[in-house]
């Protein structure tokens, strides 16, 4: 399930047809209601966010809402998890054993940057949960439950890329990790504070894919095994 836009598509109530009444589609309401959600939370965080209108939103109602999700709480954690999953599944389309290991890593990074260009609404919401201190993060057990595929995968990559002497020895999956989301996140999650600091418009797509191609490079280099 995806969620390009946080501002997403507002969901029309289903129609009627006209051989009888509308069959109820339990799966497509759920998911109606987890997009709408999706839109509002980004939109609003946790504490602004209405749960009147996320269901006005998904076309549907807050009796549904609460009897898919429970209460405003779980429902936030459903969408965490959802837009933790979807960034899970882009990274995760890479065999290991088909690439160089530096490539495979790269490919990594190009699959992270890609994700966060493409779901402003994911920058949002994990901005809002660091701000409360990832206290409905921590209610979720799918969440770490999705971050250890990935790292086994880097892990993967480095032991190959060291064995072959393709790649630096000592570097850990994790750290890894989080230089190439921080590399990847940062200039675009702060494109508004930092373009009225330096007065260069971070938003255009010409200045994020020079960015793009210097942090790549430094990927690389940093990668790289020593002279």
């Amino acid at each position: 399930m995806t969620f390009a836009s946080p501002h997403g598509r507002t969901a029309a109530a289903p129609e009627p047809t006209t051989d009888g009444p509308v069959r109820r589609d339990p799966a497509r309401t759920r998911a109606r209601l987890l997009e709408a959600a999706v839109a509002e939370f980004s939109d609003h965080g946790f504490s602004g966010a209405r749960t009147d209108r996320i269901a006005r939103r998904a076309g549907s109602n807050i009796r549904m809402l609460y009897h898919y999700f429970g209460n405003k709480d779980a429902l936030y954690v459903a969408v965490l998890e959802v837009v933790l999953a979807d960034l899970r599944h882009d990274e995760l389309q890479l065999d290991p054993d088909a690439l160089p290991p530096l490539e495979g890593l790269l490919r990594i990074f190009d699959f992270v940057d890609s994700h966060f260009a493409a779901h402003p609404g994911l920058r949002k919401l994990l901005a809002f949960e660091n701000l409360n201190e990832a206290r409905h993060l921590a209610r979720s057990t799918r969440i770490p439950e999705m971050s250890t595929p990935v790292l086994s995968l880097i892990r993967k990559l480095l032991a190959r890329g060291v064995a072959s002497g393709d790649l630096r020895p000592g570097v850990e999956a994790l750290h890894l990790y989080v230089a190439m989301v921080s590399l990847a996140y940062y200039g675009r999650a702060h494109a508004f504070t930092l373009s009225r600091i330096f007065n260069k418009d971070l938003h255009k797509a010409t200045w994020q894919k020079a960015h793009l191609n210097l942090t790549r490079q430094m990927v690389a280099a940093f990668l790289a095994p020593p002279a």
